[in-house]
């Protein structure tokens, strides 16, 4: 395991802002989790459990101990017993994700291709139960191991443990800064069953003159892909979390009235408990029709490609993105009713 005492974490969040921490632990192993989990227990002081950095947006210095897994590619193929068409990947916590989909799309294995090029790491897959165009990291996790805090206990979680919704889990709500996550393991299938009615990947996929009845799991890989660089900035040249905001789910009654004091609502149907409709209304779409797309306040931004991405448009504070996240909330709440809440942790 190796620390670093007053450390910045310029280099560990997308959105490139330069706080520093009391301490960073950096865990290469289980039993380096076991071990930072007894070092936290002595003194329980603040604690940030880190993974890339890719849905945090820091406000502050942290006057604490920052966890993160080491990053580093380590992916275990697995064999599901008794099915032959059936394959487990059991990963490393500090794996980016996007290579471990390109490792399985690689390999013919299905399941997470709709998940492409989304940042992070597979620890915080579990976390956020990632999802896009149709598919969540529910879908796929099968389980997760992890060493509780509290007693340096190593555990491991099935999904329904977890407690899995749109981007929530038991880990942002009772279990934060419970557990430091040592593995995630996807089970993927040798049977490609693609995910296409899900925003414009039909229109891509005609556009490229791509025949959807004869698609292979790598050309939706690449079209996944290319939907994403065209509308997301690379945090390599523009600071940014990715999407900011999630998707507000409204009832039968609510959406009535939006559908008629606004024509051209957009909206997709998601199906609920008892067979009821609800209906999940795009805060990206929302931002833009308030005016927001390509303004800035400040250094922060609204990226110009798509509404629902804030970024840094060089050398902006983590005060000054919140503070244009609630001048977009605001008017978002004046126009349409509806409060939009930050994917983004804030600390």
């Amino acid at each position: 395991m190796k620390t670093y005492k007053n450390y910045s974490l310029l280099r560990h969040n997308t959105f490139g802002i330069d706080q520093h921490c009391d301490m960073l632990a950096v865990y290469a192993s289980v039993d380096d989790a076991v071990a930072v989990a007894r070092s936290w227990a002595a003194t329980r002081g603040p604690l940030l459990i880190l993974g890339g950095g890719s849905n945090l947006l820091l406000t502050q210095d942290f006057r604490g101990l920052v966890a993160t897994p080491e990053k580093r590619f380590d992916v275990e193929q697995q064999t599901v017993p008794n099915d032959g068409g059936k394959t487990r990947l059991r990963c490393w916590a500090g794996t980016c994700f996007d290579e471990v989909v390109a490792y399985a799309v690689a390999r013919g294995l299905c399941g997470m291709e709709n998940l492409s090029l989304i940042p992070g790491e597979c620890g915080a897959s579990a976390v956020q139960n990632i999802g896009a165009y149709g598919v969540e990291a529910k879908d796929i996790i099968i389980e997760v191991e992890a060493v509780e805090l509290e007693t340096g206990r190593v555990v491991t979680l099935a999904p329904a443990d977890c407690d899995y919704g749109y981007r929530m889990s038991r880990f942002k709500r009772e279990w934060r800064d419970k557990f430091l996550i040592t593995h995630v393991t996807y089970e993927l299938s040798r049977t490609f069953v693609p995910h296409l009615d899900y925003g414009n990947i039909r229109a891509m996929l005609e556009s490229a003159r791509v025949d959807a009845g004869n698609l292979t799991v790598g050309q939706l890989r690449e079209t996944i892909i290319g939907i994403r660089r065209a509308k997301l900035p690379d945090p390599e040249e523009l600071g940014n979390a990715g999407s900011f905001f999630m998707n507000p789910m409204v009832d039968e009654p609510t959406f009535r009235r939006l559908q008629a004091e606004f024509p051209g609502l957009h909206y997709f149907e998601v199906p609920g408990p008892e067979g009821r409709l609800g209906y999940k209304i795009p805060a990206g779409w929302m931002i833009e029709q308030c005016g927001w797309k390509g303004k800035s306040l400040g250094r922060a931004g609204v990226y110009d490609k798509q509404a629902l991405v804030l970024v840094n448009r060089g050398g902006a504070t983590g005060a000054e993105v919140v503070a244009l996240m609630e001048a977009i909330q605001q008017d978002v709440e004046r126009k349409f009713g509806l409060h939009i809440q930050p994917e983004v942790n804030i600390k």
